[in-house]
């Protein structure tokens, strides 16, 4: 697509695409649209293109972050719920887990399956007191939030001490014959075949954007020293097969 990138002058930030807005204060409007309008297919889009990356993965990631029964979880850009629900078979009772999103349609779709509490928000503003949460988990979103210094703080702030947090990524491969395989497949042929499989050009629209915030997002390095300057104790990055990645961290007791 057209356009470019430029950099934000704020606190870790991911950089603005210009090619699908303006400035880093349109991001918020602009992701909140795309997710809206294609919240309906975005399920099935995943089942086809999720590369392994499915049920089995997200509660095995879960599980090696420590989420245990007994505790309360929340789950950060929730979406259509596919992080949640593998929490929900973990932790075994509806009232423990709680989504939020910044997606109204993201969370219409949530409701239809998951008999859990649903709030609005944004990552960098969480409408939770103060250690509310054993565990903080986030599902492939960590790429659409600007500020990770702000976020960081908040994930902090709402667990408890001795809390887990959990942030599942898919990111840029580091070999050049990787990169490049990576970019032709979901850069290339998953907006096409989204395009047909979602039911339109807003489908393939989102998955375009996937590849290109994958491609932009800061590296693991950065995302880990930003989880240490936000007070996070034990920051790490577990990698499968070059692109899935599963960041852990603990609030110290």
């Amino acid at each position: 697509m057209p356009g470019g990138r430029a950099d934000e002058a704020r606190p870790v930030p991911h950089p603005t695409l210009t090619e699908y807005y303006q400035s880093a204060d349109a991001r918020d409007g602009f992701v909140r649209q795309l997710f809206d309008q294609a919240a309906g297919s975005y399920d099935r889009i995943n089942a086809a293109f999720s590369l392994g990356s499915g049920a089995w993965y997200r509660r095995r990631a879960l599980l090696q972050a420590g989420l245990r029964p007994g505790q309360r979880m929340v789950d950060v850009a929730i979406g259509t719920g596919l992080v949640a629900r593998e929490g929900l078979r973990i932790l075994g009772r509806p009232g423990a887990v709680t989504g939020i999103d910044l997606s109204a349609g993201m969370l219409a779709e949530a409701r239809r399956s998951l008999a859990i509490p649903l709030v609005r928000g944004r990552a960098e503003a969480l409408p939770f007191a103060d250690g509310s949460f054993d565990f903080l988990s986030m599902g492939y979103a960590l790429r659409h939030v600007p500020d990770l210094a702000t976020a960081f703080a908040e994930y902090r702030r709402v667990l408890r001490p001795g809390g887990r947090l959990l942030l599942l990524e898919i990111g840029r491969p580091e070999g050049p014959l990787a990169y490049r395989a990576a970019r032709f497949y979901l850069g290339r042929v998953v907006p096409a075949l989204s395009r047909w499989i979602g039911g339109g050009a807003r489908a393939g629209l989102m998955m375009q954007y996937y590849w290109d915030t994958i491609d932009a997002c800061v590296p693991p390095a950065t995302i880990l020293g930003a989880m240490g300057t936000a007070g996070f104790d034990r920051a790490r990055c577990d990698t499968q097969l070059g692109l899935f990645r599963a960041y852990m961290a603990e609030r110290p007791a």
